[in-house]
C-alpha cells in the first residue's frame, strides 16, 4: 500500500467522531492492507512504531520538529512559528508548508515510510539531534501535503485519531468475519501477546485458526489480569463458592518477570548494564525483562530484581508480583511515595541502594516452555512456591496466602493487614484460570476503604485544566476536568471538576504535564457537556487517582448517563497522586463507577 493511500484513511478517520464510523473504516484499512505491511499500519494508526514494550521513541520535542519542517521546506524559523501559532497543530503547520511545492514527492510505501521513520528514531550516539532532524526533513520533502501532515505529527505524539487498541480489535473482526463475533478470539490472543501489529499479521494470514494458537511467549508481555471489588468478606466468600485463598494487598509496582536462561543480556542494553554494575554476573547473566502494569519495559530501572531473577532454578518463566520499597533493618514497608522515587532513569544504582525493593510474587503464567493461565489457580500457587523457595536469593519472596471458609476468619485476617500498614487483601477463586487482560471475580480486593463511604481512589483521566483565581492565578490553574474510561465505546467520560489536594507544588506540576500535551480542541474519544469545557484542552493520558467522599448522580456529568438519567459524579473529589504506571484505558471503568455507585446505595 502507499502511504498516501494510508493517509487518506487517516483523513477520513480524523473527519468522524461516530465509533461505529471509524470501525468501519478502519476494517476497510485492514481488509486492504497486505499481511507483510498489516503490522507497521496498526503501529502507525496509534501513532507508534512498535509495541509499547520496545519502548521505541523518536525524543524529538516540538522545537526539534519546528526545525524540521524549516530545513524540509526552506522557511524560517518564524515562519514556522507563525504557521503553527495560527493552526495551534505541527501536522497542520506540515501541511501548509508542503503545498509550497518545493519538495519533489515520491510514491513511497507504507513500509519504506516506516522505516524511515524507525531509523529516525533509533539515531543514537554523537550528533543524533542533527541526524534526526535531517532524516525527518528528507522523508517529509518526499510526501504529499495530506502525508506530511499525519507523519510530521507521529514523532511528538500528536497523531490524535481518538481511539486505542481496543477500536483496533473490533476492526479486525469485523474485517475478517463481517461483524464482531470473532472478536472474543482476537481479544484472548492480544492479551496473552501484547503486540497488536503481532495479531493483526497472524489474522491477516492464518485467520482466526491461527489467533487460537496463540500462547504465552516469554519476552512478549501478557496483558495483567485484574480484580472485581465486593465490600464484605461474606458476599467474598459467596461469589467465590465458600472457600477461596486469601493475599495481602500490597501498594507498590505491579510487576511481570520474564526470564530466559537461553539468551544472554546484550550488551548493547546501555541503559540496563549501567544500572546492572556492581551486581556481578547480572551484566553478563541470563536475559531478563520486567514489565510495568502499562506494559512498559522498566528493566534498567530495578536492577535488583534482574539479578534476583537470574538465579531462579529455571530454563525459562514469567511470574508476577508487586515490588515495594523495602527497610531491610525495620523490615518494615514504605509508602508507594516512597517506592514512586524508583521509577527513574538517572542515578538508577544510587536509588536501589537508599530505597531496595522487594518483591512479593503471586502468580506464575509461564515455566520451563509450558503456558500455565489455563491451570488452576491452586496448581499455579504451588509451582510458584517451589520456585521461588528453591532459589538463593533474598529479594523476591512468596505472597503469605491463607485458604478459607468462614467470613469471620477472613475478616480477621484482612484487619491483620490493615493494623500492618497494608490496604486490605486480595482474595482469589481456587480454581480460577489465570484471565489475562480480564477484570472478573476469579480475583476480588477488599481494600480498608471501602468498608464504609467511598472513600477508595477512582483511577482517573485528565482532560484539561481551568484558569485559576486568587493566589492560584499565579499558578495560571485553578482546576482540572477528570474522567473515567468506557471501555464499551472506547471514549472517556467526565465524572468530576478537582479543585483541592494539591500542593503548590503538584499544581505547578500538574500544569506542567498538561501543558504538554494540550490541544486545541475538544478530543474526539472525549464526551464533554459544553458547560464543562476547560480553558485548556489535554490529550486523555495522565492519570491520577482521586478521593471523594462518596459517587453522586449529576446532571452535568457523562459518566453513566444514559437517556435522560443523570449521570455519575464524584462529591468532594481530591488528588491522590499521579498514577504513571497505568494508561489511560486502565483507568477505573464506567462500569466499575456504576457498581461502586450500587455497592455504596446498598451501604
Amino acid at each position: 500500500m502507499q502511504f498516501s493511500r494510508l493517509s487518506q484513511y487517516f483523513s477520513r478517520i480524523e473527519a468522524t467522531t461516530k465509533r461505529l464510523e471509524i470501525t468501519a473504516i478502519l476494517a476497510d484499512l485492514l481488509k486492504e492492507a497486505d499481511a507483510s505491511e498489516v503490522d507497521k499500519i496498526c503501529y502507525l494508526v496509534l501513532g507508534q512504531l512498535a509495541p509499547l514494550y520496545e519502548g521505541v521513541e523518536f525524543n524529538l520535542a516540538e522545537k526539534m520538529l519546528m526545525r524540521v519542517l524549516a530545513s524540509a521546506y526552506g522557511a524560517t524559523a518564524d515562519q514556522v512559528k507563525k504557521s503553527y501559532k495560527e493552526t495551534g497543530d505541527l501536522g497542520e503547520t506540515a501541511e501548509q508548508l508542503a503545498k509550497g511545492g518545493r519538495s519533489k514527492v515520491q510514491e513511497l510505501s507504507v513500509s519504506e515510510v516506516y522505516l524511515r521513520l524507525r531509523e529516525v528514531a533509533e539515531a543514537g550516539g554523537t550528533g543524533s539531534q542533527d541526524r534526526k532532524v535531517q532524516g525527518m526533513a528528507r522523508l517529509l520533502c518526499a510526501l504529499d501535503p495530506l502525508s506530511a501532515k499525519f507523519v510530521s505529527r507521529i514523532p511528538v505524539a500528536r497523531l490524535r485519531l481518538g481511539f486505542s487498541d481496543k477500536t483496533i480489535l473490533d476492526a479486525l473482526s469485523v474485517a475478517i468475519a463481517g461483524d464482531k463475533s470473532v472478536r472474543p478470539v482476537i481479544e484472548r490472543a492480544y492479551n496473552v501477546s501484547a503486540d497488536i501489529g503481532r495479531i493483526a499479521q497472524l489474522a491477516k494470514s492464518k485467520g482466526i485458526k491461527g489467533l487460537e494458537k496463540v500462547e504465552v511467549t516469554v519476552g512478549v508481555p501478557v496483558r495483567m489480569a485484574a480484580a472485581e471489588r465486593l465490600p464484605t468478606p461474606k458476599e467474598i466468600l459467596d461469589k467465590m463458592g465458600g472457600k477461596l485463598a486469601a493475599e495481602p494487598k500490597f501498594d507498590g509496582f505491579r510487576v511481570q518477570v520474564h526470564l530466559d536462561k537461553s539468551r544472554k543480556q546484550k550488551k548493547e542494553d546501555k541503559g540496563e548494564q549501567q544500572a546492572l554494575v556492581g551486581l556481578g554476573s547480572a551484566q553478563e547473566g541470563p536475559w531478563v525483562r520486567i514489565y510495568s502494569r502499562n506494559l512498559e519495559n522498566t528493566t534498567p530501572m530495578f536492577p535488583e530484581i534482574v539479578a534476583a531473577a537470574q538465579k531462579l532454578k529455571a530454563k525459562n518463566v514469567i511470574f508476577e508480583g508487586e515490588a515495594l520499597a523495602y527497610n531491610p533493618e525495620t523490615e518494615e514497608f514504605k509508602p508507594f511515595q516512597e517506592t514512586a522515587k524508583r521509577k527513574r532513569k538517572y542515578g538508577i544504582r544510587e536509588k536501589s541502594e537508599e530505597l531496595p525493593l522487594k518483591v512479593f510474587a503471586f502468580d506464575v503464567l509461564f515455566l520451563n516452555g509450558k503456558d500455565l493461565t489455563r491451570e488452576p489457580y491452586t496448581k499455579r500457587r504451588a509451582v510458584l512456591e517451589k520456585l521461588i523457595e528453591g532459589s538463593s536469593q533474598d529479594v523476591i519472596s512468596v505472597a503469605e496466602e491463607r485458604v478459607f471458609t468462614d467470613a469471620e476468619e477472613l475478616e480477621k485476617f484482612f484487619l491483620e493487614e490493615i493494623e500492618h500498614g497494608l490496604e486490605g487483601i486480595m482474595t482469589k477463586r481456587l480454581d480460577g484460570v489465570y484471565q489475562a487482560g480480564v477484570r472478573n471475580f476469579n480475583w476480588v480486593k477488599l481494600k480498608r476503604v471501602e468498608r464504609g463511604a467511598l472513600e477508595d481512589t477512582i483511577d482517573c483521566v485528565v482532560l484539561g485544566y481551568y484558569t485559576g483565581r486568587g493566589k492560584r492565578a499565579g499558578f495560571g490553574i485553578g482546576g482540572f476536568l477528570v474522567a473515567v474510561y468506557d471501555d464499551k465505546s472506547d471514549t472517556f467520560k467526565t465524572v468530576s471538576r478537582v479543585g483541592s489536594g494539591l500542593t503548590d507544588v503538584e499544581w505547578h506540576e500538574m500544569r506542567k504535564r498538561i501543558e504538554a500535551i494540550k490541544v486545541r480542541e475538544k478530543p474526539k474519544n472525549v464526551e464533554v457537556e459544553k458547560a464543562l469545557a476547560p480553558a485548556v484542552w489535554a490529550m486523555p493520558s495522565i492519570v491520577v487517582a482521586i478521593r471523594a467522599d462518596e459517587i453522586t448522580r449529576s446532571p452535568i456529568h457523562t459518566a453513566g448517563k444514559r437517556g435522560e438519567e443523570a449521570g455519575l459524579a464524584l462529591r468532594f473529589p481530591r488528588l491522590m497522586g499521579f498514577r504513571d504506571e497505568k494508561t489511560p484505558e486502565q483507568a477505573t471503568t464506567v462500569a466499575e463507577l456504576e457498581k461502586l455507585f450500587k455497592e455504596q446505595r446498598k451501604r
